[in-house]
């Protein structure tokens, strides 16, 4: 249905405004489907998110994947973090493009000064907060959207520290009309971004290779707790998956929880790697390959 980035600098009010917002939409009737995506729905902390440039692109791609796997024709989806980076917005632009729905920007536009002070202040209500030092980067290297960018258009600014945020805004007012309204042949102010063969087939590329590698790596998991419940998974064990696979080598018994962790976290790592690098494997084989290396690094013998 829709995709909402919202945009700021750190301590700007931009929860307060994805919440608004969400309430606003949820106002409606018919009441449509709203979720809301951030940090904090992924588990993920504030200063360990951002502690180094590594990890903040990590934590984009987990966004990301997150935001890709949420969209539908159904529902409005909230990206509530910094995206303070003006390539990675045009990576959620490409999202909404390929999934054929409606897409904006919320800025919240807010002076330095009070970022700092509510930042401050957060830290000491003992909420989470950002360390000066996280807070200081964050702020130098934050890019401002622009309405001439297509990623950046329709671009919906709020002024938090001069007018505040609430449900009843005017601008967030504007967004929910954007958001809902019934697009017909008359409607010339709103665009439902319009999928190219280019990302239609990426994204069935995409969408195939996550089913390989949930298969596979499934397959493997079975693999270790069937040879567990036999016996041959105990103090140092070697499980084969067949001729041309590498051997499991564990030197402990796995529980199935912590196999479905280092799973989970596998598939969000090459997820990850594919944004730079080259996408995941297509095949089974290749999969389970490089799932058993990473096995064999995480729980394995040397």
């Amino acid at each position: 249905m829709a995709l909402v980035v919202i945009c700021g600098q750190p301590c700007s009010g931009k929860s307060t405004a994805a919440r608004c917002l969400s309430e606003a939409l949820l106002a409606m009737e018919p009441k449509p489907m709203v979720r809301i995506i951030d940090e904090t729905s992924l588990h993920l902390g504030r200063n360990q998110s951002y502690a180094d440039m590594t990890v903040e692109k990590n934590l984009r791609g987990v966004l990301r994947s997150e935001v890709d796997r949420s969209l539908s024709k159904d529902c409005i989806i909230i990206v509530d973090s910094l995206n303070n980076i003006k390539g990675y917005r045009y990576e959620l632009w490409c999202l909404a493009r390929a999934a054929g729905i409606r897409y904006c920007v919320l800025f919240c536009d807010t002076e330095e000064d009070f970022c700092r002070e509510w930042n401050k202040n957060r830290a000491d209500e003992g909420e989470s907060s950002y360390d000066a030092i996280i807070f200081d980067d964050l702020i130098r290297r934050f890019e401002k959207p622009d309405k001439r960018n297509r990623w950046d258009s329709p671009l919906f600014e709020l002024f938090p520290s001069k007018d505040g945020v609430k449900q009843t805004s005017e601008v967030i007012s504007e967004a929910v009309s954007y958001l809902t309204r019934k697009v017909d042949s008359k409607t010339r102010d709103i665009r439902v971004l319009q999928p190219t063969i280019a990302t239609q087939t990426a994204h069935a590329t995409e969408a195939n290779s996550l089913y390989v590698m949930d298969k596979a790596t499934q397959e493997v998991v079975n693999a270790i707790v069937e040879a567990q419940s036999r016996g041959l998974g105990g103090s140092v064990g070697r499980i084969s998956l067949g001729q041309q696979l590498p051997t499991i080598n564990i030197q402990r018994v796995v529980g199935l929880p912590e196999l479905r962790n280092l799973r989970r976290t596998f598939i969000k790592l090459t997820g990850q790697s594919s944004l730079s690098g080259p996408p995941p494997p297509s095949d089974a084989d290749s999969v389970k390959r490089m799932f058993v290396d990473y096995l064999n690094r995480e729980i394995g013998t040397s």
